[in-house]
């Protein structure tokens, strides 16, 4: 069965290594080390429930629903767009952000990171996609047994790669503590946020 370990491992770990808005989220939280064990978690247990679903079978059911996709990838293209603005906007604010956390630091209340995080993930519509539709599909073809080995794989990568980088965003710390650098940043999630928001209106149109 550990080929089919394998397996899931490999294919998760080529979807969720990408840039996108929940792996920027993650990596803005753990440069201002802000919240970052929940939000590394809360991206965790998301991608393991979604994957669970897609191999239990429920992505099949919901590819036989267009009109869910169609009301996801809307919804997503709305949230998208408002959080790459926002980036931007951060990117031009003078004096930028700070990496070291006793410097100046904005406060970001437990709720709030945490409804955040949440909002990255589960109104993305291309963490379904890759998830319960993808890595559903492929999952459900290992067989029976096959494909909780597979699906475990995936859950693997999951959980290696977000602890990698929200834990390990801190030693980038150095570089970020330029104030440019963090406009850098802010200005290239803006970018990444935008273009997924227009995919998105284009799958949908």
């Amino acid at each position: 069965m550990f080929p089919y370990y394998l397996k899931g491992l490999g294919l998760g770990a080529g979807l969720i290594i990408a840039i996108g808005s929940q792996n920027a989220h993650v990596l803005r939280m753990g440069l201002q080390r802000k919240h970052v064990l929940l939000t590394v978690l809360v991206c965790i247990i998301c991608e393991t429930l979604l994957i669970s679903a897609g191999v239990a079978g429920i992505g099949s059911a919901i590819e036989q629903q267009p009109m869910f996709l169609n009301i996801a990838r809307w919804g997503g293209a709305l949230f998208l767009a408002w959080y790459g603005l926002r980036a931007w906007r951060s990117a031009f604010q003078p004096g930028g952000l700070q990496a070291a956390p006793s410097v100046n630091m904005p406060n970001m209340p437990l709720r709030r990171a945490l409804l955040t995080v949440l909002a990255v993930t589960l109104l993305n519509p291309h963490v379904y996609l890759d998830t319960v539709l993808l890595l559903g599909a492929v999952g459900a073809q290992q067989g029976p047994q096959a494909k909780w080995w597979f699906a475990g794989g995936a859950m693997t990568a999951a959980f290696v790669w977000f602890s990698l980088l929200g834990f390990g965003a801190r030693l980038l710390s150095a570089w970020f503590v330029k104030p440019s650098a963090w406009r850098w940043l802010d200005g290239v999630i803006g970018i990444v946020m935008l273009m997924l928001a227009t995919s998105l209106v284009m799958q949908a149109l």
